[in-house]
């Protein structure tokens, strides 16, 4: 697409000025913000940033939940120029130096006292930071730090100065060009460093508008933006496609209350990984287990329909009178009422990705009438390189190619993009980026896969991450890791795993439960527990978990390649990983080579035969605290099976 960002909003604003651009609740009300509004909102933005000295080629953090007058920020820095980084709100204070520094930072636009407070820390280390500006005042009024002021104050010095410069904000819009830098997104960091992925308007807008073109988006589209705009598919879904397509973007009131809004909003275009997708579910058949006995009965028994049948009706294949008509009966008393219940009552596309999703889960969802679908991307490729086509979702694939993507497998097994949607760079990085970039315009996206017979592509693993059973029974034997934890968080009793076994003679694991659907377990079952760490020891929690890894084992053992990657003994972790301890990342993936690290006697008593470890961690809580949490944690041993194929 040739054109920007600020001019996509100017177009929607000139040709429908009155139609609603932006939504958001507040105090328990939604109130909207036309796309007049918002283009008068970042012409008095821009004007203001100029003012301040903001220039060309600057950059420019942004932190905060999603909120209408920082999507207007982001647009008045793209309007000068200028390029926003959207950082994670929920990052501590350490985690915001590097990318600050790394790209010269120095101005911020931030949400509200708990980000002010992380950036003024951040200043001691950050000394190029020298504005900061603020969206809620709350809690604010004392405060008398340097180059410290509302965002209003911007506002107000924005009107002024283009009072007195009326066609300054229309040239520096009309000086952008679509190859421009329009925002760069920093990776999650899972090995090092954070890398800066620099995109242009023209990366970002050419893989919105193929997505759009693929699922026939359009401006009547209502979107709920709940997931933190610093990840590019927040970013993708909310504001590229946003302003390509000219729909709706409805901002929740807070993280509490995003059920809630989902439901009154009802979007027709929903995204969400997995975990989210599963979290409702396992609220869903907890709320179930509940219910009186004639309910209970009817939610089964048609769910049992709606398994054998929902999936064909969505893929527009025949099934027989009889089915149609007790479906539709289904749908009358179990499977709309449902859709109402979770907030998809409306939902036309609803797309999963980041993770694999439980074929249980994803069918789950297809049964009941909702169009969920997989698509792959990353960062580097503007999300946006396979989708799934209405009549050919599938569980084990993550879709096509589609317009304007190829896709080619390396002798290595790793799948290489070739795309408008690449990178332009890592900023600052050349020898990270020669290293993902080739000369001839392929990206490495260092994942394994291949491409089956209909053309879907299938992602195994990360492809550094596939290696070896060395020794015993399964010597030589592929191990894939991720494969492996995905097939255990599809059970809603598990909520993360990792799994060890490279350069090992076999496989072992730790395991996090979900709290929140084994507490429910335990208490149908009258087993008291005193938190978290009391739960996960419980020996009826621990057969639990191993029922859920024996069930993975006898899956694996019919998969010839992947067999001798069954798990002979694992253990439930005392605490749950957390991205503030460094366990995970802020889109929640596993950083297994550090918690290999941390937690190494654990590994060790693993592999060493042990039945139990004592351990003591180091933890941070919400208001910033340190602690530690201890326990004597039980190893338990799985059964294996033999490789059903081999054997046949």
């Amino acid at each position: 697409m040739q054109t920007t960002f600020p001019r996509l909003m100017l177009d929607h604003a000139s040709q429908r000025p009155q139609a609603p651009a932006l939504r958001e609740k507040v105090y328990g009300i939604w109130q909207t913000t036309t796309w007049a509004e918002l283009a008068q909102l970042v012409r008095h933005i821009a004007c203001g940033l100029h003012e301040a000295g903001m220039v060309r080629d600057d950059h420019v953090v942004v932190v905060g939940e999603n909120r209408p007058r920082l999507y207007a920020t982001m647009l008045a820095v793209q309007s000068l120029g200028a390029v926003p980084v959207p950082l994670y709100q929920d990052a501590a204070t350490t985690e915001y130096v590097f990318p600050i520094n790394n790209a010269e930072v120095r101005f911020a636009i931030v949400e509200d006292q708990e980000q002010v407070d992380k950036m003024v820390e951040v200043r001691e280390s950050c000394p190029l930071l020298a504005h900061i500006w603020f969206d809620d005042p709350r809690g604010l009024r004392s405060y008398s730090e340097p180059g410290l002021a509302a965002l209003d104050a911007l506002i107000e010095a924005g009107q002024a100065f283009d009072k007195a410069h009326a066609g300054f904000f229309d040239a520096e819009v009309a000086r952008a060009q679509p190859q421009d830098v329009a925002a760069m997104f920093f990776t999650s960091g899972t090995t090092g460093n954070p890398k800066g992925v620099v995109h242009t308007h023209f990366t970002l807008l050419d893989r919105a508008s193929a997505g759009a073109r693929f699922d026939k988006l359009g401006p009547a589209e209502e979107v709920l933006a709940y997931l933190p705009p610093a990840w590019i598919g927040q970013n993708i879904f909310s504001y590229a496609q946003w302003l390509a397509c000219g729909y709706v973007v409805n901002c929740p009131e807070s993280a509490e209350t995003v059920t809630i809004d989902l439901k009154e909003i009802g979007p027709t275009y929903y995204f969400a990984p997995p975990r989210v997708f599963e979290g409702l579910l396992t609220s869903v058949m907890i709320r179930m287990e509940d219910a009186g006995s004639i309910k209970k009965w009817l939610f089964h028994t048609f769910m049992d329909v709606a398994k054998r049948v929902g999936p064909a009706l969505m893929d527009g294949k025949p099934v027989t009178a009889t089915d149609r008509v007790l479906y539709a009966l289904g749908d009358k008393l179990i499977y709309g009422p449902l859709r109402n219940t979770l907030g998809f009552s409306r939902v036309r596309v609803a797309y999963t990705a980041g993770e694999a999703i439980g074929p249980d889960l994803f069918t789950f969802y297809r049964s009941i009438g909702i169009n969920l679908k997989q698509l792959y991307g990353s960062t580097e490729t503007a999300v946006f390189v396979c989708l799934q086509p209405d009549n050919e979702a599938r569980a084990d694939t993550v879709g096509v190619p589609i317009e304007g993507v190829e896709i080619r497998v390396a002798g290595n097994g790793e799948v290489m993009v070739k795309s408008a949607g690449l990178l332009k760079e890592y900023y600052k990085n050349p020898a990270a980026t020669a290293e993902v970039l080739t000369a001839d315009g392929w990206y490495h996206t260092g994942d394994a896969g291949f491409l089956d017979a209909g053309g879907h592509l299938k992602i195994i693993d990360r492809a550094k991450d596939v290696g070896r059973i060395m020794g015993g029974a399964s010597d030589g034997a592929m191990f894939a890791p991720k494969y492996v934890e995905n097939k255990l968080k599809f059970f809603p009793f598990i909520k993360e795993a990792v799994a060890f076994g490279d350069q090992r003679e076999k496989v072992c694991a730790f395991v996090n439960i979900d709290f929140e659907a084994v507490g429910n377990w335990a208490e149908k079952r009258n087993l008291p527990y005193a938190g978290y760490t009391d739960l996960a020891a419980k020996p009826e929690v621990l057969e639990l978990a191993r029922e859920c890894v024996e069930k993975v084992n006898a899956d694996l053992s019919a998969d010839a390649m992947l067999a001798g990657s069954q798990i002979s003994r694992f253990l439930v972790l005392h605490k749950e990983l957390d991205a503030d301890d460094g366990e995970l990342t802020r889109t929640r993936k596993v950083r297994r080579g550090y918690i290999g690290e941390k937690y190494q006697v654990l590994v060790d008593a693993l592999y060493g035969g042990k039945s139990e470890q004592f351990i003591e961690t180091a933890v941070k809580f919400e208001d910033g605290r340190s602690g530690s949490v201890s326990a004597t944690i039980t190893i338990v041993d799985a059964k294996t099976y033999p490789s059903m194929r081999r054997a046949a």
